[in-house]
């Protein structure tokens, strides 16, 4: 019988642990290696010793660690590498900025890890926005002509925006910077020299000319210059709508000249009316040389590639602003608004404000953004490998952790999150060390961490090639076992494959089994060695094991999300699931106002799965049976205004009330976006406010200052009624008593005169006399 090339280099496995200590995950996998048994799970451990167990036990080398120290292996031959999480720098967080000093918000600042494949390992991560962070602002406008009244509006406000932002920081430096478009045509008039010097000579008003991007100011804390170098500027005139202002957000970015500290809060507020330019736009005027993200400033602080280099791609300014941890301001009027909040979707550390006409809220608008900025805190990963997988778990404010969110809000200046991490490595990288970090969006501090892949045998720089060991040099002796060379096979390489002849025994079939090694091996010297597959890897004593025959998902196998071990699914942390397509993440069902599925329903598999009736949308945000606006943000005023109700009881306010609160007099009419409500509240006052999301979605409580309250009794009027009502009722009752009495009397004295009327006696009778009933004589009277 022939062999096949793929015969020959088949993995062979002299005999199965399964016999000796029963079967596991380390001993299933048949492997014959030291570093693929070390790669099938961080639980397996592989002996290098040469005489391993009682003498023809066939114990394998790849098996648990208690279960080799058990069959007789010595512990130095024992390769069984840990992971470990060892901290090496670890600083404690900063209370304040001061001077000069060091300022740490991340801890700790360097981790060192060994990881081997399939292991995980946790640590933390602790992020605190200190109080009093210098701050950059560097303010980019767009000098095009339909922003002459928004320039004359900035020259007044230069002082009023230093004193505003320094209520936040002590230490501020303000830099200027200007843009227009490319100067090249069909962006600029080009038709006579005229037009050249001056674009609104047409028009008949004096500008100055086209220029691409301009350092006007480098940032300084002197703030009178600033509003003196403002003073000076005039506006330009460009030929099309879309300014270059991409163009200048990268050079504004990349450029040392603009000043920015290392140790700095970094924020760049563009100003625009108009729409910008984007990658390969500038194809219409045959530049086809792609933006390269370097800085490109002459002497004169001009942008001297303008006509060379396309405009950046907004991939290339996210990764430029993450790498020079950059905060970008989009303050736009209402016109543009909408694409400015798509690009900010596409830009980790922007954010999108409204600004009016002339400009006249940038100052407002910039303070609400930093502040936007700093009550949030967002982690992002540099340079992780892609073996590593990294799963997050948020602890943001009352201590609440989130699963799968790797972001905190609602915070205010001197809060601590921190965040679990747990890293599993998924395979084992080329390289033996990889270095990457972990840091808040925005920040100069970040977590570095070394990664130390213990993917091989320290026994494998032991090999002996031509052992004799292996029947007198038919292979190398490694880690304890022979590796045979070609067409030799068995424990010791014994078996020549010319001399091979096929097994009249049934030992490799399995017991119900009609074909031998499952029909994916041959039986070699009474063992079967598992064929070669396209697909994968065949194992285990009778071949019955493979990789690559486990359940998919959208035709990936474990949903790309796991590995596949003899027909059942290992997931990768932060998925589960038999095909691991169901993720552990959380923050894909957090609704607008800080609930998971907006309280209506549970996150499944990072999808909302809505349980309260009439509730649907991505978070269950839309219910029209549920209770309306007006109720939803009763108790947001009654925490962010009143200090009191039910979320300040369980310390939930900051996470659920994003609005904004402003105190009014009374409330104006707004013809959209608004609704205005009223309730009772503890006291029986009725409070009234006002509903409000401006054009960027930016939800506003406006609160009636005085609420309208009964008025309490007049305790005169009430005694003087009470007494009243006493002697009315007293004369009431007096009036029915003589009533009363008189109609008796009448009714008596009528009785008296019916009686009367029936009497019959003459007036000379009198009706009661009784005559006498003895007379007597009186002889002594005379008559005298």
């Amino acid at each position: 019988m022939a062999a096949s090339p793929a015969l020959i280099t088949s993995l062979f496995l002299f005999i199965s642990a399964s016999d000796v200590c029963g079967s596991n995950v380390c001993t299933s996998r048949g492997v014959t290696t030291c570093k693929e048994c070390l790669a099938v799970d961080p639980s397996c451990a592989w002996c290098s010793q040469e005489e391993l167990g009682i003498k023809g036990s066939g114990v394998s080398r790849c098996d648990l660690k208690e279960n080799l120290i058990k069959e007789g292996c010595n512990t130095a031959a024992l390769e069984f590498p840990s992971s470990s999480v060892t901290i090496v720098q670890d600083d404690p967080l900063s209370d304040k900025a001061s001077g000069t000093d060091d300022v740490t918000q991340v801890r700790p600042q360097k981790l060192h890890m060994e990881l081997r494949s399939g292991a995980s390992k946790r640590f933390t991560v602790t992020v605190r926005q200190v109080e009093d962070y210098p701050v950059d602002l560097y303010y980019l406008m767009d000098l095009s002509y339909s922003m002459e009244n928004d320039l004359e509006r900035l020259r007044t406000l230069g002082s009023e925006l230093a004193s505003t932002m320094r209520k936040t920081t002590s230490n501020l430096r303000m830099g200027f910077g200007a843009f227009v478009d490319k100067t090249t045509s069909p962006y600029m008039y080009m038709y006579s020299p005229e037009v050249i010097a001056n674009p609104c000579y047409p028009i008949g008003t004096t500008c100055q000319a086209q220029f691409g991007f301009k350092n006007v100011l480098s940032l300084t804390d002197q703030v009178a210059r600033f509003t003196e170098e403002v003073k000076k500027q005039t506006v330009s005139r460009n030929r099309d709508a879309p300014e270059g202002g991409l163009d200048a957000v990268m050079q504004a970015i990349v450029c040392k000249k603009i000043g920015w500290r290392p140790d700095a809060s970094h924020l760049l507020v563009l100003t625009t009316d108009a729409k910008t330019h984007t990658a390969l736009d500038a194809r219409f005027a045959g530049i086809v040389q792609p933006n390269d993200g370097q800085c490109y400033l002459d002497s004169n602080n001009l942008y001297n590639k303008s006509a060379v280099l396309d405009y950046p791609s907004l991939g290339l300014i996210m990764d430029k602003m993450t790498e020079n941890n950059i905060n970008l301001v989009f303050a736009v009027t209402s016109y543009v608004v909408p694409l400015y909040k798509e690009y900010s979707q596409l830009i980790p550390g922007s954010t999108v404000g409204l600004l009016s006409d002339d400009s006249g809220n940038v100052i407002q608008l910039i303070e609400e953004a930093y502040a936007k900025i700093r009550s949030k805190v967002v982690l992002e990963l540099v340079g992780v490998p892609d073996e590593l997988n990294l799963s997050f778990n948020a602890t943001c404010l009352n201590g609440e952790v989130i699963p799968g969110l790797k972001s905190c809000s609602g915070l205010k200046i001197g809060d601590t999150v921190s965040f679990s991490v747990e890293a599993q490595l998924r395979a084992c990288p080329q390289d033996k060390t990889r270095t990457f970090t972990i840091k808040p969006l925005g920040f100069k501090d970040s977590l570095e961490i070394t990664v130390d892949f213990a993917c091989g045998c320290d026994c494998e720089a032991k090999s002996v090639p031509n052992s004799p060991v292996c029947s007198s040099g038919n292979g190398t002796f490694e880690c304890g076992v022979c590796q045979c060379h070609e067409g030799r096979m068995g424990p010791r390489c014994e078996c020549s494959m010319e001399d091979y002849s096929p097994s009249e025994d049934n030992s490799c079939v399995p017991k119900g089994g009609s074909s031998a090694c499952s029909g994916r091996g041959d039986c070699l010297c009474g063992q079967c060695s598992c064929h070669a597959n396209d697909f994968g890897q065949v194992w285990g004593k009778y071949c019955e094991c493979d990789d690559f025959n486990c359940l998919r998902f959208k035709g990936a196998l474990c949903s790309d999300h796991g590995r596949c071990n003899c027909g059942f699914c290992q997931c990768d942390a932060g998925w589960t699931g038999d095909s691991c397509d169901c993720s552990t993440r959380t923050d894909t069902c957090m609704s607008s106002i800080g609930l998971l599925c907006s309280g209506r329903g549970n996150c499944e598999c990072g999808v909302c799965q809505c349980t309260q009736p009439g509730a649907y949308g991505s978070t269950c945000e839309k219910c029209p049976t549920c209770p309306d606006s007006c109720t939803i943000k009763k108790e947001c005023v009654e925490c962010q205004h009143f200090k009191r109700g039910r979320y300040t009881t369980d310390d939930s306010c900051n996470r659920i009330c994003k609005n904004e609160i402003r105190v009014v007099d009374e409330l104006v009419f707004r013809a959209k976006n608004a609704m205005n409500c009223s309730y009772k509240d503890e006291n029986d006052c009725v409070v009234n406010f006002q509903y409000y999301e401006d054009e960027t979605s930016k939800s506003i409580l406006f609160v009636v200052k005085i609420p309208e309250c009964p008025e309490g009794p007049d305790i005169l009027l009430v005694l003087l009624g009470v007494v009243g009502a006493i002697l009315l009722l007293g004369l009431v009752g007096l009036l029915i008593w003589k009533l009363m009495v008189t109609i008796h009397d009448r009714r008596e004295f009528a009785k008296f005169e019916e009686e009367k009327a029936k009497a019959k006696w003459d007036t000379a009778n009198n009706p009661l006399y009784v005559g006498a009933t003895s007379t007597f004589t009186n002889v002594a009277y005379r008559g005298n």
